[in-house]
């Protein structure tokens, strides 16, 4: 800003004021902010949505294996359930292990010899990446909150040191170090700030919030993960 006083226009007198009488650097970044906002809660309520449903569907999934007494029985019932990535880390479990053992997890089965221990590595490896694509389908999003968080306020600083910039400027046209010519500029300056902080806080408080769930979530998988081997092994399949 060059000055209110010489570009003959009344200083203003609110926030609203400063934001539509900025100039073009300051317009400029607080459009970007504007944009980073908008996409900031977008995916904070996505995430929310997602993570809520995860969670329901783990209590159900979880709730239907403890009334299962054998493998077989689980598979039944997990088939009755909605699409979440327990069920499909259980179902890519047992795909593998009748593809090893065609047949032996249907009622009335005979008697099969138990996994090798190759077969028993490699199943283990297949259940960790299922595990780390459901992480990753998670994860989806978080990326740009973290994103959003850091360069916002960085975004808003830049903006404050091209109004003090501006500022400076008009003191030097007005001549004038007076507080009614110097704070409009000053004022203009720390509205990116403001603005750049506002966008961020959001931002960083969501993302933290979301990867401790994907935490949780990740760290379930790995246990019922661990839980499948060791049903295997009291039934006697391994």
């Amino acid at each position: 800003m060059i000055g209110f006083l010489l570009q003959g226009r009344p200083p203003p007198q609110s926030a609203m004021d400063l934001i539509f009488t900025g100039s073009l650097p300051t317009l400029v970044i607080l459009a970007i902010l504007a944009g980073f906002s908008i996409m900031s809660w977008v995916i904070i309520f996505w995430k929310w949505k997602q993570f809520r449903g995860v969670i329901q569907e783990g209590d159900r999934f979880l709730e239907a294996m403890d009334r299962a007494q054998r493998l077989e029985d689980a598979y039944k019932v997990i088939l009755t359930l909605p699409d979440s990535p327990y069920g499909r880390v259980f179902r890519q479990g047992v795909n593998f292990f009748s593809e090893l053992r065609p047949g032996a997890l249907r009622e009335g089965a005979p008697e099969t010899p138990g996994l090798s221990l190759t077969q028993l590595e490699t199943l283990r490896m297949v259940l960790e990446k299922e595990e780390a694509e459901e992480r990753e389908e998670l994860g989806i999003g978080l990326t740009w909150l973290s994103v959003i968080g850091s360069i916002s306020p960085l975004l808003g600083l830049l903006g404050t040191v091209i109004g003090v910039m501006n500022a400076f400027l008009g003191i030097v046209q007005t001549g004038s170090t007076n507080i009614n010519a110097v704070a409009p500029g000053v004022a203009e300056a720390l509205v990116t700030t403001v603005v750049g902080l506002a966008v961020a806080i959001p931002a960083v408080i969501a993302y933290n919030y979301f990867l401790n769930r994907m935490n949780l979530v990740s760290g379930e998988l790995e246990g019922f993960s661990a839980e499948f081997i060791g049903t295997l092994a009291r039934e006697g399949r391994v």
